[in-house]
């Protein structure tokens, strides 16, 4: 490694683009900017700043082809004694298959200078010296690499991942000083924490991490100052300027793909999966930023659903909501037992009766997991559960109307939105998608579709919770 190598942009400046066009004419302010920090902001010693890079735009905004170029520049001109290896991880075969085209048109478009340092293989380019290699395969092929050293691990949309795994089986090599990790990527569908881009991106804005670069451009968050301040389409889009039909594509794409879609591709907001059943902007806008419960007031009648477990993988989640006096359907309270699975279902029967009992409820609804053993529970702590007379499906079914008529309002708990986000159709049937739950989506929707306005007489109650004379100061308190 070495400050002497040549910067990013004198490297670009030998470069044409695929049509011909010297490839700085292409690039826009913004990325000669980006790729000039990212790859060439220097420590004292001459190592690079950065080793992690997190690079978020909407569809068309040159993501990919920034991400190869990177991979060209370290392959070729970053000066590095360990030599200069380069993975590009896609997320699929059609995403490899992109990638190592754009690769070797950039090679065929630069006969006398890439065209004249590499070879072009079926997976990807080597350098005639041998001493480094873009490797481009799907990112699931990546799993056995344990061990291997790379000057460059590039991930080109990440969007899917729902663990760890990739990034600690191509954990950045930690003897060398210039090792740098690339994520380019759209935003999840699984917007919770625990999930890659999620805790990334939060890395992200939490600022604290000096070695990392965090360039995000969506709808609701950008952090460039030139673009912050513009409508989301543009904050999301800063290349817009650059497309033949400038503004009119998006809204051509806003008429013709769904909402959910729409949302994740062209604003670089968290999406839904193929198939999803709600609206993704309805979900949004129905859940109140920051608020994570809503104490009892004096006079409302609330009302419990619970999506019990057997303590071994699922969660048990808890529900209490209310209808208030515009008719609106409001979420209060959403919490499942204390700590992870494994766990002791019999202590979340106890939690749960004890939240219950805080809003005045003694009588609850449930799914008919494990037939009457979780009605005993709850009797033994002076609950009354009843089964639910409408299965899942019929729940979902049931409160996608209210939530379309935004007549839902929706606590801020980040996995009661990735459930609902990512609730798929399958047939007849209305379920999570392999691998994943809906604990907390089912509670959720369970109580938000019970019929707050049965008589009195049925059971439910309408006094104020014992000793309770107005609303908790500290909402938070009773559930610490």
């Amino acid at each position: 490694m070495s400050a002497s190598s040549p910067s990013p942009l004198d490297f670009f400046a030998r470069l044409n683009w695929i049509d011909g066009r010297p490839l700085l004419d292409t690039m826009e302010p913004y990325r000669r900017e980006f790729m000039t920090r990212a790859l060439y902001t220097l420590r004292d010693d001459g190592t690079p700043l950065y080793n992690l890079v997190l690079s978020g735009r909407a569809k068309k905004n040159n993501k990919t082809t920034d991400l190869v170029l990177a991979s060209f520049y370290r392959l070729l001109i970053w000066d590095s004694p360990q030599g200069n290896d380069v993975n590009i991880l896609a997320n699929d075969e059609d995403q490899a298959g992109d990638d190592l085209k754009l690769a070797k048109k950039l090679v065929d478009a630069n006969p006398g200078t890439l065209g004249r340092e590499v070879n072009v293989l079926t997976k990807g380019i080597r350098r005639r010296d041998n001493r480094g290699d873009i490797r481009i395969l799907p990112a699931r092929d990546a799993l056995g690499a344990h061990g291997k050293t790379a000057s460059l691990n590039a991930y080109d949309e990440i969007h899917g991942y729902r663990n760890w795994d990739i990034f600690e089986a191509l954990a950045p090599d930690p003897t060398r000083a210039d090792a740098l990790q690339w994520i380019t990527s759209y935003d999840t569908i699984y917007s919770s924490p625990g999930v890659p881009l999620y805790d990334l991106k939060a890395l992200g804005k939490d600022g604290g991490d000096p070695r990392m670069l965090f360039s995000w451009y969506s709808g609701d968050l950008c952090t460039d100052p030139a673009l912050a301040e513009l409508p989301q389409e543009q904050r999301a889009n800063p290349s817009m300027d650059s497309w033949p039909e400038g503004p009119a594509y998006l809204e051509q794409q806003k008429r013709r793909l769904p909402t959910h879609k729409y949302r994740r591709l062209h604003l670089n907001l968290p999406g839904a999966p193929n198939g999803a059943l709600l609206d993704g902007d309805m979900v949004m806008r129905a859940i109140v930023p920051t608020l994570r419960a809503i104490p009892p007031e004096r006079g409302e009648k609330y009302r419990a659903f619970v999506d019990m477990s057997g303590g071994s993988s699922d969660d048990a989640t808890l529900a209490i909501g209310h209808k208030d006096a515009r008719g609106r359907l409001i979420l209060d309270l959403l919490v499942s037992q204390d700590g992870p699975t494994p766990f002791n279902p019999q202590k979340a029967v106890e939690k749960f009766a004890r939240h219950m009992k805080v809003y005045g409820i003694r009588k609850a609804i449930g799914d008919n997991y494990a037939g009457e053993t979780f009605k005993y529970a709850f009797e033994a702590q002076q609950i009354v559960l009843k089964s639910s007379e409408m299965s899942r499906t019929e729940i979902y079914e049931a409160f996608e109307p209210r939530l379309n008529a935004g007549d839902v309002e929706l606590l801020d708990v980040p996995k009661l939105q990735e459930q609902l986000l990512t609730l798929v159709v399958r047939g007849a049937q209305i379920d999570h998608q392999p691998g994943d739950h809906d604990d907390f989506s089912n509670a959720a929707a369970g109580v938000l579709t019970l019929d707050f306005d049965k008589a009195d007489d049925d059971g439910w109650p309408v006094k104020a919770p014992p000793n309770h004379t107005g609303k908790i100061s500290d909402p938070l308190a009773m559930f610490r």
